[in-house]
């Protein structure tokens, strides 16, 4: 074996304290006391956890790199113990076309430091089936926002879920009715609340369970309890985001703070909070989308929705954990179990046969959020003074990748999807 990690680790619902040992990436086995192996680190009380799998992001490469790349977006992750990334498809040329798909892997490949997945982009008349088999799902824009990928008719939403269907991948949606998004002067977070409202995305839910004939569909970033049950009662599983359950309207921020969907009032946000510390959620899910400060600081109408979020997602939970305000089987559930069997991922367990992508925390290591700390390339956070325990070490395949918040290991992120033949329609 090549590496052995004592501490309390997370096993069947509990912390208890264990050996992990390692050998060629996995997990081979786990229990209370193991000898040898080339190399062990005893983390007395520190607790080792499965690493995050976040399956929204926006690494803005290609196209966008003076906001984020591969490069120091799977940094942040990292750091934040985030070892797999899924990267949507709303780039510079987007990801529709098998070729553009595949200059985007080689681009990851050469720059990602934690593994990832990527999602393809879906139009009118995108042939899905050219890289049905290096995706690791599909992407529905029911609301426009970020980039021009915007499906707004029932026959071409049905034309994806049938054909995800067949290829036996998840769509993630981005559920928004167009048709019912308000076009009104926006001035205030308040305004842009209330041009996306809720009913917008309830619409969406709506049509979308009407269609999906048993797709998998996957609801994005919903923004209140109300959004939550709708989807879960057709069947569909959900995301839900840190900053739709721990900013509202009413805060100060302006064009910082603005998103898509948007954030709603206190009372929804902390609705939101409860259904998921109550384990309603499926997965907890980023949707890091780094604007940089320029754009930011644009008139609120002109300026673009989104937020930065991959680096700092656990860390504040981890500090809401040791609070009691969230259970630590929830987010372990939301953040590593359920992410992968949902997309099929060798990931998210401490178990033997896994991967090794192991987080360890020190409870006791509460600081607070600081810009000067991140690494994002965007250079800001909606969470600046906020409380977090980050991540005392991060193990990627039983590689350590970080170290009291520095990168130490070597950039070895690999792409979870691997085609093994081709599809054709």
């Amino acid at each position: 074996m090549d590496l052995v990690i004592g501490g309390r680790a997370y096993l069947k619902g509990k912390l208890q304290p264990v050996d992990i040992a390692i050998e060629g990436g996995k997990i081979i086995e786990v229990k209370k006391s193991i000898r040898g192996g080339e190399d062990r680190i005893d983390y007395g009380d520190s607790i080792v956890l499965p690493s995050a799998i976040d399956v929204h992001t926006h690494m803005r490469d290609p196209g966008m790199t003076r906001k984020e790349d591969f490069a120091t977006g799977t940094i942040s992750a990292a750091c934040g113990g985030v070892t797999c990334i899924f990267d949507m498809p709303n780039t510079n040329p987007p990801t529709i076309r098998r070729d553009d798909m595949q200059d985007k892997k080689s681009t990851a490949s050469q720059k990602a430091w934690v593994d990832y997945g990527l999602f393809g982009g879906t139009t009118p008349d995108s042939n899905m089936f050219r890289i049905g088999l290096e995706v690791v799902g599909f992407k529905v824009y029911m609301g426009s926002t970020t980039g021009d990928m915007l499906l707004t008719e029932d026959r071409d939403i049905a034309r994806v879920l049938d054909t995800a269907k067949k290829l036996g991948k998840v769509v993630s949606v981005h559920a928004e009715d167009q048709r019912m998004l308000v076009k009104k002067e926006e001035g205030t977070l308040r305004d842009h609340d209330e041009a996306r409202p809720v009913s917008a995305e309830l619409s969406a839910i709506a049509r979308l369970a009407k269609l999906a004939n048993g797709a998998k569909v996957n609801v994005c970033h919903v923004t209140c309890r109300e959004v939550l049950d709708a989807a879960k009662a057709v069947g569909f599983t959900v995301e839900a985001t840190p900053h739709h359950m721990l900013l509202d309207r009413s805060m100060k921020g302006g064009a910082y703070l603005k998103v898509n969907p948007p954030l709603r009032t206190k009372k929804e946000a902390d609705g939101l909070l409860t259904a998921f510390t109550g384990g309603e959620v499926d997965m907890l899910a980023t949707d890091h989308a780094p604007h940089t400060i320029e754009e930011k600081e644009e008139d609120f109408t002109q300026a673009p929705s989104g937020v930065p979020g991959v680096e700092t997602s656990i860390p504040m939970m981890m500090a809401l954990v040791k609070k009691d305000v969230v259970p630590l089987p929830v987010l372990i559930k939301a953040s590593a179990e359920r992410p992968a069997e949902i997309f099929g991922l060798n990931k998210g367990t401490i178990a033997a046969g896994m991967d090794a992508d192991l987080n360890v925390f020190d409870m006791r290591q509460v600081s607070i959020i600081s810009v000067r700390r991140l690494h994002s390339k965007c250079g800001w956070t909606p969470y600046n003074g906020r409380e977090a325990i980050f991540p005392r070490a991060t193990f990627l395949r039983g590689m350590m990748l970080t170290e009291d918040g520095s990168i130490v290991g070597e950039r070895t992120g690999r792409d979870v999807v691997v085609p093994k033949s081709r599809v054709s329609a």
